[in-house]
């Protein structure tokens, strides 16, 4: 795989190809597509198209049917529309204000793909107004290139946490982007989920690379 700053990217997901465009100049992280967004699409993918005949540890995780579905951070919309290519039918794609408008240019440009409008909405991760008007519990709680910024760390967790249904799973894609964000995020995690790493040979074989990762987080069972 080799990632690149064209203002274009293409990504093939299932029969189509996602077309997605960034803008790198933006002074908003949220308008570049980011490696981790890709690698999320491509890990479920892979295992969504297994043969039945073949063992796949991720076919409860994988069937999206009749699950609900949030992505935090979501920026450009690359993990939510291809998951939902792969079999999401209700989602909601949230970020800040200012990266709304790159959302839905994406939208717009791959609605031809998606045949649908897509929902979403501005959340800022502190905000309990916003995130009670997404209607949570939610069955899925994607994240991907989430974790940079040390002080919004608790407020991630807590919107992921109060997002999350108590059967749910939240499926992170992760890349280690600030030292102390990243010690900060892995102890408060520990308290809140439990922590699955996905292996990395079950990620597909040409959308990774060794400092890339998925995570499957669980609700801690009540005492």
């Amino acid at each position: 795989m080799k990632f690149t700053d064209s203002p274009v990217i293409e990504l093939p997901v299932g029969d189509g190809v996602l077309s997605l465009h960034q803008d790198n100049g933006s002074m908003h992280v949220g308008t570049s597509v980011w490696p981790c967004s890709l690698i999320l699409v491509k890990f479920a993918e892979r295992w969504a198209q297994t043969p039945p005949e073949t063992p796949n540890p991720y076919t409860h995780l994988l069937n999206f049917a009749g699950k609900r579905a949030v992505e935090l951070g979501c920026g450009c919309g690359v993990a939510g529309m291809g998951l939902y290519l792969l079999g999401l039918t209700d989602l909601v794609l949230t970020d800040i204000a200012p990266v709304m408008p790159a959302l839905k240019r994406n939208l717009k440009v791959n609605k031809p793909l998606l045949r649908k409008n897509l929902k979403y909405s501005i959340l800022y991760w502190n905000n309990a107004s916003q995130i009670n008007a997404l209607n949570p519990p939610f069955d899925l709680v994607i994240a991907a290139d989430v974790v940079y910024i040390e002080d919004s760390v608790p407020q991630l967790i807590s919107a992921m946490e109060n997002l999350l249904a108590e059967n749910g799973v939240v499926l992170l894609g992760y890349q280690l982007r600030d030292p102390e964000a990243h010690t900060r995020f892995w102890e408060d995690c520990h308290r809140v989920f439990d922590v699955e790493k996905v292996p990395h040979d079950h990620l597909h074989p040409e959308y990774a690379y060794e400092e890339t990762d998925v995570y499957l987080l669980r609700k801690k069972k009540k005492q």
